[in-house]
């Protein structure tokens, strides 16, 4: 009965405990704060897709004319919300239908210039220089997959022309489509001989940590080793052995689009979600919409100095009657000055 009185007696350990543990200061607790808010705002990416428009080609159904989508050289934007395991992303894909057959429209100003990415740059800049910027949107372009054709001896002059117009602008991430049109020898000429050689800037990815284990090294120079991606695109879903997946039919087997020995699908998925998502959002930010900031800060700059050049400040107008207000009070200033220095004299004669 005593032991039972003194363990109900005695406080049981609470919550609080941590606020009077002289040891513990709290800061470990940061990242977890950082988490919590970041969770709670949830995240965006936008990802764009240019190029050769190659990968569902032959793979499609035959549609009547009625149900064929007019090709038009308008950029498409779609947005989803996804929601994984409480975690909240607002993907959107932007789509540019007609790039690539022979024009740069509608990807590309007649100067050649990403008229569209500029767009998204602008208007975050204005959000950003405004008065509420708490609720800024961000609708700038994170990566950009650039679809290169497997048919002939190289890159297009087109796709050299629209590569270099955008690779100060987005991450270009290259993909060669149709990937099961080449030979394992052809995919690995055609990797990166003509980015290369044209000086076309990619996405570069970052170098691994020394800390980091040796499996992860080796998956990020799997993906560097990569790169263009060849990738095959299917909408068909067969089924074989009981399993199901997505892929084509060949008279000599079967090409599965998730297979790693087939194609680059999930090698490509992987960095886009698992691994460089926030290095893609962070290379934008840092690097291209801070070149195009500067050079936006640039070019206000000198057009106020300009201005300033033709139409200088005028000088400030002379009120009469304040400059006549401000002589009385300095005529009176030195009256009473006068009176003092007097009355000192005075007081150091008397004083003798």
């Amino acid at each position: 009965i005593k032991e039972i009185y003194i363990y109900k007696t005695q406080d049981p350990k609470s919550k609080w405990d941590f606020l009077t543990d002289k040891e513990y200061v709290g800061f470990a607790t940061l990242p977890n704060q950082v988490h919590r808010k970041t969770v709670k705002k949830g995240f965006t990416f936008t990802l764009m897709v240019a190029g050769e428009s190659l990968i569902f080609s032959d793979v499609a159904p035959v549609r009547v004319s009625a149900e064929r989508i007019n090709q038009t050289v308008d950029i498409v934007k779609h947005t989803i919300s996804i929601e994984e395991k409480g975690i909240k992303l607002r993907l959107s894909i932007i789509d540019t239908p007609g790039f690539g057959d022979h024009c740069s429209p509608p990807l590309l100003d007649p100067d050649m210039t990403p008229y569209y990415i500029d767009q998204q740059f602008e208007q975050y800049f204005r959000d950003e220089s405004g008065l509420n910027r708490r609720n800024i949107q961000d609708n700038r372009v994170h990566c950009c997959l650039y679809f290169i054709s497997p048919f002939g001896h190289g890159l297009r002059p087109l796709d050299v022309e629209c590569m270099r117009a955008l690779h100060e602008k987005v991450n270009i991430v290259p993909i060669l489509a149709k990937a099961d049109s080449l030979t394992e020898a052809e995919v690995c000429r055609k990797k990166m001989k003509d980015i290369r050689q044209f000086g076309i800037n990619i996405y570069q990815f970052p170098e691994c940590d020394s800390d980091e284990d040796e499996d992860f090294q080796r998956q990020d120079q799997l993906l560097k080793d990569s790169i263009p991606f060849a990738v095959i695109g299917s909408n068909v879903q067969m089924e074989s052995k009981g399993r199901k997946f997505r892929g084509r039919v060949y008279p000599w087997g079967v090409v599965e689009v998730e297979n790693p020995a087939h194609s680059d699908f999930l090698l490509l998925r992987n960095m886009l979600v698992r691994t460089h998502m926030q290095d893609l959002k962070d290379v934008t930010r840092e690097t291209h919409y801070e070149n195009y900031r500067a050079q936006c800060i640039q070019n206000m700059t000198r057009m106020v100095v300009q201005e300033r050049k033709h139409f200088p400040l005028p000088l400030a107008v002379v009120d009469a009657e304040k400059e006549r207000l401000i002589f009385e009070k300095d005529e009176e200033l030195r009256r009473m000055q006068e009176v003092l220095e007097r009355i000192q004299e005075q007081m150091q004669r008397g004083g003798c």
